[in-house]
């Protein structure tokens, strides 16, 4: 007997041992499949059952960033201390009962070159790191303070290259992203950490940039939604510009739902911002949630631009005035950038899924044809880059130096050509520099910019009036995600890789939805763009179209990398 009770008593010990072990081992299983490609609907529905806090959302998302940041380098800086006091802060209002905002308790990061105070805004390049002259942002950019209102608990910065100047993702002050799909290929850029880290599951959204298609083609190489709001939708006060007349941000999440959520909070008329001033008059009302509606491609017509079929030469941030009529054909025909037979079989496949849905597609040789290029390319914004940069620094830069002038005192260099203007190394020898200008107070900015950004838009309004369109549909890459272990046409691919760079020229709306994924397994994107203002329509016929396809699926990633630090 005292043997069977020794040996009962052992079983139980056990049995006990067994079952204080095994919550621990559920309760991770239970997070990976509740959390894992989670929207913000389905997290705000587990926080309201008190199933999981803030805290543990933040963790498990820290945890897969600690586990697989290493290969694919998506964050820069990881704010952990940042994150966990946000999450025990919203912790504690849970217990009264507080009104939530609508990214209340979702984690998200944001792009490199987004100002969060107290952080470095690196915006991709080592001269922002050096010690002692770091870029310390002393106030949050706008949509940041946005985000913040809204509850959202931003875990941290996104890598980026520097100044946003690359259509894919290698940093001087970090190295470089790999595409989640497969880390050898390019994420694109230059939101290529924001989208490898969002497919990746680190984040539930976050924030991308886009001068000449940094937030469309980087979403396309990595099955997420991208959205270009319409140019003046959201304020880019706070970001550290490329291009200030050119640049924007937008949300980037894995569905449209998130996007259009996180667009909600981010539009918005902003002093900083001249061109938000008015907006609310202009812009389709939000929430924008209201818009999604899986039918809203019934009826529908959308045209194919010619341009981007033929790869139309549009050279990044046009041609300026002062440009020799030699020197306008040589920027022409260096901007050239044919589809890829691939990318264009892609796009076709792609448009069964448009057409199921209801919707017609248009093809005509006059739609947006090489002639709109022609007019859209001397949008010349080069002239004005200097006063986007020095605004900036004015109002967020450090300390140390608010403008471009005291930034070469303290760190005994100059801010390179690229933001500020000047002679540009890789221009040809016998080019010209462009002489930097204020654009308020410039007699050449109707030519420059005005003037062919109005006859650019009103051809675009024009197509769709005639042909009764209600927006375009098109490839958001020219090309699949390059290959970075090896050259291509005698180099690292550095880009182009798209040819929407006319978007930006002229501000109107656009959104990239999953669509698809090449035979390699790596994905395609597809970019619709609509009427300037009509946000909410663009994102119904997104929704309806992710709605019919469902072509997104995550990636599955790696826990070695297969280049060195995935640089």
């Amino acid at each position: 007997m005292r043997t069977t009770i020794c040996a009962l008593l052992v079983a139980l010990a056990a049995i006990e041992a067994g079952c204080s072990r095994a919550p621990a081992i559920s309760s991770q299983e239970s997070m990976d499949r509740d959390l894992m490609e989670i929207t913000i609907p389905q997290l705000e529905q587990l926080y309201a059952s008190h199933k999981y806090t803030v805290t543990e959302v933040v963790r498990w998302h820290v945890a897969r960033i600690q586990k697989y940041n290493g290969i694919y380098r998506a964050l820069q800086n990881l704010d952990m201390p940042g994150a966990l006091a946000t999450a025990a802060r919203e912790d504690e209002e849970a217990k009264g009962g507080l009104v939530r905002g609508s990214l209340w308790g979702v984690p998200i990061v944001t792009k490199a070159n987004t100002s969060i105070r107290g952080l470095i805004t690196t915006d991709g390049w080592k001269g922002y790191t050096i010690p002692g002259h770091e870029l310390v942002a002393p106030k949050d950019a706008t949509i940041v303070a946005k985000l913040r209102a809204a509850g959202a608990v931003i875990i941290g910065q996104t890598n980026m290259p520097d100044f946003a100047a690359s259509d894919t993702n290698r940093s001087t002050a970090y190295g470089r992203t790999g595409n989640a799909y497969d880390v050898r290929f390019s994420p694109g850029g230059s939101s290529g950490g924001t989208v490898t880290a969002v497919t990746s599951n680190f984040a539930i959204l976050g924030n991308g940039t886009d001068t000449g298609n940094s937030i469309r083609m980087p979403a396309a190489t990595s099955s997420v939604v991208g959205v270009f709001p319409t140019r003046g939708l959201v304020s880019i006060g706070g970001i550290a510009p490329l291009d200030w007349l050119l640049d924007n941000t937008g949300p980037i999440a894995r569905d449209v739902t998130d996007a259009a959520i996180a667009l909600g909070v981010m539009a918005g008329e902003d002093p900083r911002d001249p061109r938000t001033i008015g907006s609310a008059a202009k812009a389709q009302p939000g929430p924008y949630t209201q818009y999604l509606k899986a039918d809203a491609l019934k009826g529908k017509r959308f045209g194919v631009p010619v341009i981007v079929l033929d790869g139309a030469g549009i050279p990044f941030q046009g041609i300026s005035e002062s440009e020799s009529p030699a020197e306008v054909k040589k920027d022409m025909d260096d901007a050239t950038l044919p589809l890829r037979p691939e990318t264009r079989e892609a796009f076709m496949k792609a448009l069964d899924g448009l057409r199921a849905a209801g919707a017609t597609v248009v093809f005509d040789d006059s739609i947006l044809p090489d002639s709109f290029a022609v007019t859209v390319a001397r949008v010349g914004t080069v002239p004005y880059i200097r006063e986007g940069t020095e605004k900036f620094l004015a109002e967020f830069g450090p300390p140390q130096y608010h403008s471009a002038e005291e930034y070469q005192k303290a760190v005994g260099s100059p801010l390179p050509a690229t933001i500020i203007g000047g002679k540009d190394p890789s221009a040809p020898k016998n080019r010209r520099p462009v002489i930097q200008a204020v654009f308020e107070t410039d007699p050449h900015a109707e030519a420059n910019v005005h003037g062919p950004r109005k006859r650019a838009l009103d051809t675009y309004t024009e197509t769709l009036d005639r042909l009764h369109l209600d927006g375009y549909v098109y490839p958001a890459t020219q090309m699949p995600p390059p290959d970075e272990t090896m050259e291509q046409d005698g180099k690292i691919s550095g880009g182009p890789h798209s040819a929407t760079g006319w978007v930006n020229m002229i501000g109107i709306p656009a959104v990239v939805v999953p669509g698809g994924f090449y035979p390699s397994g790596l994905p395609f994107g597809l970019e619709i763009s609509a009427r300037p203002w009509k946000d909410g329509d663009l994102l119904s016929w997104a929704y309806a179209y992710e709605q019919a396809t469902h072509h997104r699926r995550p990636p599955v990633l790696v826990e070695k990398g297969l280049l060195p630090n995935a640089r």
